[in-house]
């Protein structure tokens, strides 16, 4: 398990008329709902950004995939510098346990989007893992960003 030292970050949040809590997305430019996974997936985000130094331009969030006839949609998805998928984050609640399923739910997704990288999170809980050869075995530390 990887522990995870999250960067304090002054969050927008704002509650519409009869509406859910939203949250602002930076990456996005947009007010989301916050839901238990947003909350994670926004501290992450903030975490690759601040801590490690990941380019905000190289991050993608939530958007649709295709895994054999079924639309899904990724959590986050960073890119290396040639613009090619390198790691994808799963978000889950805090609440949520991280166990084989979840694992099993993002090795799914990397059959529609290779990457080197495999990460799930809970915001308590950090899990990574690196493609190997013919398998993914697990990291003790987030790779730095690839550089040049």
């Amino acid at each position: 398990m990887i522990k995870i030292y999250y960067p304090s970050y002054p969050f927008k949040i704002r509650e519409p008329e009869r509406k859910k809590e939203e949250i602002w997305d930076d990456l996005r430019k947009q007010w989301v709902r916050l839901t238990p996974e947003e909350w994670v997936r926004q501290n992450f985000i903030q975490y690759l950004l601040q801590v490690k130094n990941y380019p905000a331009s190289y991050m993608a969030v939530e958007r649709r995939m295709k895994l054999g006839e079924l639309n899904k949609r990724f959590d986050l998805l960073v890119f290396d510098q040639a613009a090619q998928p390198w790691m994808l984050v799963e978000c889950k609640a805090m609440e949520e346990k991280l166990d084989s399923r979840v694992l099993w739910q993002v090795l799914r997704y990397n059959m529609a989007i290779p990457i080197k990288y495999l990460v799930v999170t809970n915001g308590e809980e950090c899990h990574a893992f690196i493609k190997t050869q013919t398998d993914f075995e697990g990291i003790t530390a987030l790779p730095a960003y690839p550089e040049g």
